[in-house]
């Protein structure tokens, strides 16, 4: 059995980009089909792969994207939705200085964040639309747009993968659809 359809490794994986006070609620396997996010950083600088926090630092808009479909672990706690590749993937990067360092969007960090980790934890609150929509042999695709653009196209599939690794699949997924499809409403 691929370690990708193991419950307990998608669950350790995803508790990584947990905000503080927060607790995953589900978790599936799922398949990215396109995703864009979009974040803004102040006070702070960027090397080839790092956002470091700078006391008398920039603001950057960082842009991540990738259209290829790739392999996603999508999980959900009261306040947020998590991402996480279940594998590392290569991503396409745009960063740009932004002269307003009043952006009132711009998340302030206390310690270094990798480029790769731009764009795993998103509010609920901060969800514009939602579009859920059934596909073929009972997967499901999500269309969720952002306030500020970030555009996240995930399939949910009926199924948690063969070999039993994740049993929990069926229950995780309509948790999450219930959540994402209040959201919709």
């Amino acid at each position: 059995m691929s370690e990708i359809f193991s419950e307990k490794n998608m669950m350790q994986i995803l508790g990584k980009y947990l905000p503080d006070g927060e607790t995953l609620e589900a978790g599936v396997h799922g398949i990215g089909l396109e995703v864009r996010i979009s974040q803004i950083f102040k006070n702070c600088i960027i090397t080839e792969d790092t956002i470091l926090p700078a006391e008398n630092g920039e603001v950057f808009q960082v842009n991540k994207g990738k259209v290829a479909k790739f392999d996603v672990y999508i999980g959900i706690t009261e306040n947020y939705l998590i991402l996480s590749q279940c594998e590392i993937n290569k991503w396409y990067y745009e960063i740009s200085e932004i002269q307003d360092s009043a952006q009132k969007d711009a998340t302030e960090i206390s310690s270094g964040i990798s480029l790769r980790d731009v764009g795993t934890c998103f509010p609920l609150e901060d969800v514009q639309s939602c579009e859920i929509k059934k596909v073929w042999m009972g997967a499901v695709n999500c269309t969720i747009t952002m306030k500020n653009g970030s555009f996240l196209k995930l399939q949910l599939p009926k199924r948690g993968g063969l070999g039993g690794g994740m049993p929990h699949h069926a229950e995780y997924r309509e948790t999450i659809l219930a959540r994402l499809g209040f959201l919709a409403s």
